[in-house]
């Protein structure tokens, strides 16, 4: 049975902004980072981890994300999005039995109510304050990603040393990471043959994040963001994981991508 278990990473293109919005007081020069998102295949039902963009941004992202878009600027094609990509893999839409969201920033709803059976799961916090979020970060969540009716919503009241084990068997678990958003979470995945691996999502952005060299260039507390960090790094050691920052150009590039190679 583990051996069906298999971490795919895929990318809904790119997002072109500039260096300081990646990594605070870093240069206005134009940068470019992936936009990730994670197929897990498992016994006990498959998982999307986040979704990417939405779709939608692949003809219109003006329409869809609005003035937002004049700091983070989305290029993908419609093939990249999230349901697209599952039907392309010969994978029954209907077999995603979890949406699990790090957060509900614009960059990775791309999968919410897009599965018809499946359950998403993600902090209240996190919830509540996407409906209600402070004006700096107000940008950042589009409503209508991930209000939508008829959805079958898991939320989860951890607090910060907590962790939920999603199968209760310790392949997966959400891992309280906040300072990115209120109630990010990032995951810790054990694999039977490539071991552990801990996608940090946006508890750290880039290795500069993670080797404590640079701040984020967006957040909503420095404090807790930092933390975070030390958190995943100790539980990194602990482990002897794979760490996957969240939109790293030059370090995304080294992992096994989707849909040809994968990690079990």
């Amino acid at each position: 049975m583990t051996s069906e278990i298999k971490l795919f990473m895929f990318q809904t293109g790119v997002l072109k902004c500039k260096e300081n919005n990646i990594k605070m007081n870093a240069s206005l020069d134009p940068y470019e980072i992936p936009v990730p998102w994670y197929l897990l295949i498992h016994p006990k039902g498959n998982i999307i981890i986040d979704g990417g963009n939405s779709v939608h941004c692949a003809n219109d992202p003006v329409a869809h994300w609005g003035d937002i878009t004049k700091v983070y600027w989305p290029v993908m094609q419609e093939s990249e999005g999230c349901l697209n990509v599952i039907k392309t893999l010969g994978i029954d839409p209907a077999s995603i039995r979890y949406v699990l969201q790090s957060h509900l920033h614009l960059d990775h709803t791309g999968a919410i109510g897009q599965f018809p059976n499946a359950t998403h799961i993600v902090q209240r916090r996190e919830y509540e304050y996407a409906f209600t979020p402070d004006w700096f970060a107000a940008g950042g969540y589009i409503r209508k990603d991930f209000d939508k009716p008829g959805l079958k919503w898991q939320l989860l009241e951890l607090n910060y040393n907590d962790s939920f084990d999603v199968f209760g068997d310790g392949v997966i678990q959400m891992i309280p990471t906040p300072g990115h958003s209120p109630g990010h979470c990032s995951f810790l995945i054990n694999l039977p043959n490539s071991g552990s691996v801990i996608l940090a999502v946006d508890a750290a952005y880039t290795t500069d994040h993670w080797d404590e060299k640079a701040l984020p260039g967006f957040l909503a507390s420095t404090v807790d963001a930092v933390r975070s960090v030390k958190k995943l790094r100790e539980l990194a050691d602990k482990h002897n994981s794979l760490v996957v920052t969240g939109h790293d150009p030059l370090k995304w590039q080294k992992f096994k991508k989707g849909p040809n190679e994968f990690y079990n």
